[in-house]
């Protein structure tokens, strides 16, 4: 089973995604995509880190995440756009090369036997106009990802100021 849950920045989708875990596990899997880029964006992880108590196996992917094994779990990757931008700077903005990794390692976890996979993913095309041309090409990126994966997923709820509104599928 895959959950899509999608959303403006602060629009309620991680604690949504959570929550939903929670209600389908007693030991639900985290997976943070984040890349530690800075002393910043390190505190920002570790607040994360604090908000999941004992229940939760937290995993630590930055790209490949092929490499864990969803079978007979519930488990939360959080999120998209995080991911992707790390294949984004590591095939130096390939937005082909990026979609085609991206995408491959989207397929080896959403074909794993008896998993329930829940995506957090932003919609920033929804967002400003990027200013730059490289930040347009990420908006693009992401858009397609995000069709990539609506299309496979079972359920899509669009989180809008913190209501979820179910786009396919049910809950």
């Amino acid at each position: 089973m895959i959950y899509l849950i999608t959303g403006g920045e602060r629009s309620g989708k991680s604690s949504y995604a959570e929550n939903l875990a929670k209600r389908l596990s007693d030991k639900p899997m985290y997976v943070a995509t984040a890349r530690k880029w800075d002393d910043d964006f390190q505190k920002r992880i570790d607040r994360h880190q604090k908000d999941r108590d004992e229940r939760w196996i937290n995993v630590e992917k930055e790209k490949h995440l092929s490499e864990i094994d969803f079978s007979g779990k519930v488990a939360i990757v959080d999120c998209v756009t995080l991911w992707l931008t790390n294949f984004f700077v590591d095939t130096k903005n390939d937005v082909s090369l990026c979609l085609e990794q991206a995408k491959a390692e989207f397929d080896a976890i959403a074909n794993q036997e008896n998993a329930t996979i829940i995506i957090v993913t932003n919609e920033i095309g929804m967002g400003i106009h990027a200013e730059t041309h490289i930040g347009r090409k990420f908006t693009e990126l992401q858009g397609w990802m995000n069709q990539y994966i609506a299309a496979t997923a079972d359920s899509v709820v669009l989180m809008v100021s913190g209501i979820p509104v179910t786009i396919k599928g049910t809950i």
